[in-house]
């Protein structure tokens, strides 16, 4: 019954809201759209022509500066589920968990997250090729033989932990929970970044690009979760009781 009211009084906001503020948030959202796509068209350009930045090397011995056997720890913990197998075994039980719950299109939503931003990331380091940090530069915990940008970490962890953010917030009631699922999900989207800098397998340019394109990512799945829903699953209930 409260879920149900919820629901009505969202819709009641959605329609009392006035065309003039729907139309200013939908070219906001363009805006915001297009300047993410000439910023990473931009980046691209500049890694394709310039391989090896200054700058880059200067914020990864920056952030290598810290020495804490603690900090290493969290920066490789924050690390390990972005590599497989475990990128591929996560994502599957989640969605079997999600399902179990009575959310099919979310399950599967879920699996098109894992794996989307992951395809969209090959075909640009193909397209690019661009080495990853060398040992003669700086720090490398692991060296690794695929190209460098953008980091498939980073757009992994956007595009398929951004989605479940998504999910949480949206369909979970409020409870502690939430809250700690919230804050798990944000914090490794946060420091997935600067860990992959901080292991010496990512220049912060592939970081930079790897937001911008992981971001792009995210709004995909999220256009494609709220199609499907409208289509296929209109009467599935939000989560069983």
């Amino acid at each position: 019954m409260e879920e149900n009211t919820d629901t009505a009084q969202q819709t009641v906001r959605a329609e009392t809201t006035s065309p003039r503020k729907r139309e200013y948030r939908r070219l906001s959202f363009q805006v915001a759209l297009f300047a993410a796509i000439a910023a990473f068209s931009v980046l691209s350009l500049i890694i394709r022509e310039t391989p090896l930045l200054a700058v880059d090397i200067q914020i990864t011995r920056a952030l290598q500066s810290f020495h804490s056997p603690l900090f290493a720890g969290l920066m490789e913990g924050v690390s390990w589920l972005g590599f497989m197998p475990q990128s591929i075994i996560v994502p599957g039980v989640v969605a079997l968990l999600i399902f179990r719950l009575g959310l099919h299109w979310e399950a599967v939503a879920s699996l098109v997250s894992a794996f989307l931003p992951g395809l969209v990331n090959l075909i640009v380091k193909d397209l690019i090729r661009r080495p990853r940090p060398t040992v003669d530069l700086v720090t490398v915990f692991q060296v690794l033989d695929s190209y460098s940008f953008p980091s498939g970490h980073v757009m992994f962890y956007i595009g398929y932990l951004g989605f479940l953010w998504f999910l949480v917030f949206t369909l979970l009631k409020h409870s502690a929970l939430r809250t700690v699922l919230l804050i798990l999900l944000g914090s490794l989207i946060v420091l997935v970044g600067p860990s992959r800098i901080y292991l010496g397998e990512h220049w912060a340019s592939d970081i930079l690009g790897a937001s911008l394109l992981g971001g792009l990512s995210l709004v995909s799945i999220l256009q494609f979760y709220r199609w499907g829903k409208k289509r296929f699953f209109v009467r599935q209930p939000v989560a069983r009781s």
